[in-house]
């Protein structure tokens, strides 16, 4: 029955699915494109393709183009607009199979407290100067990938001890109390380390501000490697959204897959809060607009989520970085004036599902 559910799905969505997903692809990047352009310094679209085909093929610059404008456009606009799309891509693709694995729509990293607790990590390695030999140059995404890890895992383990059908309210309540928690400790270390305390208040509400390439690059490879793996699960997570009792007569290994999906999700969420602090909501966003618009299966999900998320962190940015030029507001603030909404729309409408 469940199997059959899931074919007829897939049927539509491979009907309807792929004018949306070419329409999808070309406003997002409209989206991108703008972002990398926008700015205070204009540069003309010749000069932009030019300067993109003399670092691609290493040919020199053209005399025409000012290198100025080289250096704003390649060094500082085109690495924070594509961090950004990273970023907001493997956030929300995280938030997406959370959802699925906890049966959980409100569940995300954000919610769960994994951002919070990654965002830990970095702050240990970037104010307190932890560090383990031999592991320097990965020691920030690393840091925030453990401590990502260990904050839904304390999280999952005290909502069954408190609640033992570990019911949606309870683990998010739980989620966003390890939350505040963690924050309270961030907020001690800015106190303790005065000295570097807008540092911190910049990571704690998220900033893309002097992002390079090398950003881009670790975001790149751990972006490819969750999404390989986690597409690679989108069977077993179809199914886990029905239930563990029921995925489990139909072949799935529950556990191993839970653990796994939870592992990739981590590594996603403590690299992409290693490189921007702490962004909340478009993990939970996103997923639900693309189910919405694409259906249930995770073949689609899963890479729409990466679009969807993707292109709203670059909007999201553009806004930060221009509406108040030339102040920039927290990405942070940005997304949560649209996710903290969209967050009590679908808790309050799952309620009245219930009722």
């Amino acid at each position: 029955m469940i199997r059959e559910r899931f074919v007829k799905s897939n049927m539509k969505t491979g009907r309807t699915a792929g004018i949306g997903i070419a329409l999808s692809l070309a406003v997002c990047l409209f989206i991108l494109l703008a972002a990398i352009r926008a700015g205070s310094v204009y540069i003309s679209l010749a000069d932009l393709m030019k300067i993109i085909a003399s670092h691609i093929t290493g040919s020199p610059l053209p005399a025409e183009v000012d290198p100025m404008n080289d250096s704003i456009f390649w060094t500082i606009r085109m690495p924070r607009a594509i961090t950004a799309f990273l970023v907001g891509g493997v956030l929300s693709v995280s938030g997406a199979v959370m959802q699925a694995v906890l049966q959980n729509p409100l569940a995300s990293s954000y919610t769960l407290g994994v951002s919070s607790g990654a965002s830990l990590g970095a702050a240990l390695v970037l104010l307190c100067g932890f560090t383990v030999a031999g592991l320097e140059g990965i020691m920030l995404p690393l840091a925030g990938f453990v401590m990502g890890l260990l904050t839904v895992t304390f999280a999952i383990l005290l909502a069954s001890r408190i609640d033992r059908s570990v019911s949606d309210q309870t683990i998010v309540l739980i989620g966003m109390i390890l939350s505040l928690f963690v924050t309270g400790i961030m907020n001690f270390m800015m106190t303790f380390y005065s000295d570097r305390s807008k540092q911190l208040w910049l990571w704690m509400t998220g900033s893309f501000s002097a992002r390079n390439w090398n950003h881009c690059a670790i975001l790149t490879v751990a972006g490819i490697i969750g999404l390989v793996i986690l597409m690679m699960l989108s069977g077993q997570l179809d199914i886990l959204t029905f239930g563990e009792l029921q995925a489990s007569s139909m072949g799935v290994e529950v556990k191993k897959t839970k653990i796994i999906a939870i592992l990739v999700c981590s590594l996603l969420t403590g690299v992409s809060v290693a490189f921007s602090g702490v962004i909340g909501f478009i993990d939970l966003a996103a997923p639900h607009i693309v189910r919405r618009i694409f259906g249930p299966s995770h073949k689609v999900v899963i890479p729409m989520s990466f679009v969807y998320g993707g292109a709203f962190m670059a909007l999201c940015d553009l806004a930060s970085r221009t509406l108040l030029s030339p102040r920039e507001i927290p990405v942070g603030a940005v997304t949560a004036l649209v996710g903290a909404p969209f967050f009590a729309y679908v808790f309050f409408a799952k309620g009245r599902r219930k009722a």
